[in-house]
């Protein structure tokens, strides 16, 4: 593995720079040409929650969203790591309430929310978080769907030897262009197999979900997820999250998903272009940082679409007081290769 000599991003406190993070970047279209890097673009990588549109296009091929009456809003929901605000936790219960089962069929564990309101209304209430809390509730959810949907046992969804397990193996090799036997799988925060695949697989995996082809089951699924997550990105994440406010903001031009460990993956649906991101020491403060440096300098989007991602561009250090006494800015250049 290379590591940088240079200080990609960096965080200052005051105008003194106090820690750095480095970055691997790869940017491909959906030929397969890596158009552009930094550091290295074939590192193995566990893209954590970024890989979550591609687990549930077997969901979608399956037929459980015509069988089950569900959304497209419940389909974005499905590749969510959402905030576990009300409207999150109110749409996990509904479909739960169609495929006639129970919050405690959801295995995903649980946390306190990421909304900071619903974790506050808990502790006041004297209440522990249930699993619709978890950030990953939705996408368990959805593999309900799917497995009830294919009279799959419930029991054991979470195994990787489980049927639904292996259609979503089989999908992200399809779509990352990896090989099956090749990828390498470990468990993830919410119980369910993660994979390990090169950098340049996941931006390539980016790239055909933003410009899939129609002409087959997958590819239309493919289509109807990054359509979803596009039309109601505030069901991917939540209020105030990166993920939500970056499709917003470039208003259904990007589909984009992170991940725990400093993961960011985002597919330009116009160019056809799919950027995977890794953070080396795993800090996420550095990924919405890295990515819109990475937007900035493909030249994707326009002033008024930064203006309103400022923060997340040059992100303010705050104390306890919340005032702001410092930043956390890149400073890379990318080796642009066509």
């Amino acid at each position: 593995m290379r590591y940088s000599a240079e200080q990609p991003i960096q965080v200052y406190r005051g105008n003194y720079l106090e820690s750095i993070h480095d970055v691997h970047i790869a940017i491909v279209n959906a030929s397969g040409d890596l158009l552009a890097y930094y550091g290295d673009a074939s590192r193995l990588t566990f893209a954590r929650s970024s890989v979550k549109p591609f687990q549930a296009v077997p969901l979608v091929q399956s037929g459980a969203m015509e069988t089950f009456h569900l959304t497209e809003r419940e389909l974005a929901l499905f590749c969510a790591s959402h905030s576990g605000e009300s409207f999150h936790r109110e749409a996990v219960a509904e479909v739960l309430a169609k495929l006639d089962l129970q919050e405690d069929d959801l295995q995903c564990g649980t946390h306190m929310p990421h909304d900071t309101a619903s974790a506050r209304q808990l502790m006041r209430e004297g209440e522990e978080p249930t699993p619709v809390y978890s950030n990953c509730s939705g996408k368990h959810t959805g593999m309900l769907a799917a497995c009830v949907k294919q009279d799959l046992d419930l029991a054991t969804y979470r195994d990787v030897s489980h049927p639904y397990q292996q259609q979503i193996m089989n999908a992200i090799a399809d779509i990352s262009c990896f090989k099956r036997d090749a990828i390498a799988t470990s468990v993830d925060g919410c119980g369910v197999p993660v994979h390990r695949l090169p950098l340049y697989n996941v931006a390539r995996a980016f790239a055909n979900l933003a410009a899939p082809k129609d002409d087959d089951s997958q590819g239309q699924a493919l289509k109807r997820i990054n359509e979803a997550m596009t039309a109601y990105p505030e069901m991917v994440a939540g209020t105030k999250r990166f993920d939500t406010d970056l499709m917003g903001a470039f208003e259904g031009r990007l589909v984009a998903k992170g991940g725990a460990e400093g993961v960011h993956c985002f597919g330009d649906k116009e160019r056809g272009v799919g950027a995977a991101i890794k953070i080396e020491d795993g800090d996420v403060r550095g990924t919405s940082v890295a990515a819109l440096e990475v937007l900035q300098q493909l030249g994707i989007g326009d002033e008024t679409t930064y203006e309103l991602l400022a923060d997340y561009h040059v992100a303010p250090v705050l104390n306890a007081r919340k005032d702001k006494i410092g930043r956390i800015e890149a400073d890379f250049q990318l080796n642009v290769l066509r």
